[in-house]
């Protein structure tokens, strides 16, 4: 995968809290850091403006990027953003540095295909549920999948689609499926409609009711009086 963005950035000096509020509002700028590798975390500021606009593009989350600062350019992914928990602005950066021969492990988000001609929607009146919409996956930078495509075409009412039938690009890997079988975590599944659902509980409880001896109006046998316990 080649890099596809760049981000021009600033050297930041002035540091804490104050600082990094002073930059938001003043400059229009977003404090960021990056770190890793065998170098010091270096602390940066990049314009908002820009960084917002990479941020549309889905892309901009998985992609290797280009930080540049000054003269020097740094490859990195980006590792971590905050955002304001009311305006849902940016207010904070991190990129980790990376090693073209180093693999990493990164979060790719699922691209669910053909939702509306699931065999479990269209033939049999189900809803699609997703358990995740992104996968844990370690590979090289130079293999770092946009995104993960999961085909939903074939589903039925009641199946499950795991980590393990997800065919992954080669020379990436599932980081849960790596840990063993237990991990094999769901992905998506098709419910049954509601009624049919509701129907089959029905059905269950009063196929419970009669297991346990229970009549018409719920009441159970008496036991013997030699098998009860004093």
């Amino acid at each position: 995968m080649s890099d596809q963005f760049e981000l021009n950035a600033e050297v930041r000096n002035d540091m804490g809290k104050g600082a990094s509020r002073r930059l938001r509002r003043a400059a229009g700028l977003v404090p960021a850091i990056i770190y890793g590798g065998d170098r010091t975390p270096q602390p940066i500021s990049l314009n908002r403006k820009d960084l917002e606009k990479a941020l549309e593009d889905e892309a901009f989350y998985t992609h290797v990027l280009t930080v540049i600062v000054g003269k020097e350019k740094e490859k990195t992914i980006l590792k971590d953003l905050q955002r304001h928990p009311a305006k849902n602005r940016v207010m904070h950066a991190d990129f980790l540095r990376i090693d073209d021969n180093v693999a990493l492990k990164v979060h790719v988000p699922i691209h669910f295909l053909n939702e509306d001609t699931c065999v479990g929607v269209k033939m049999e009146g189900g809803m699609i549920q997703h358990q995740t919409t992104d996968i844990e996956v370690q590979c090289l930078p130079a293999k770092i999948p946009a995104y993960i495509e999961v085909d939903m075409v074939e589903v039925a009412v009641g199946q499950i689609v795991h980590l393990s039938d997800i065919t992954l690009p080669e020379g990436v890997t599932s980081v849960a499926l790596a840990l063993g079988e237990d991990h094999d975590l769901a992905v998506a599944s098709v419910l049954a409609p509601r009624g049919v659902e509701e129907e089959a509980e029905g059905v269950e409880a009063a196929a419970g009711d009669v297991a346990d001896g229970g009549g018409a109006d719920g009441d159970t046998k008496a036991e013997p009086e030699a098998d009860r316990e004093e």
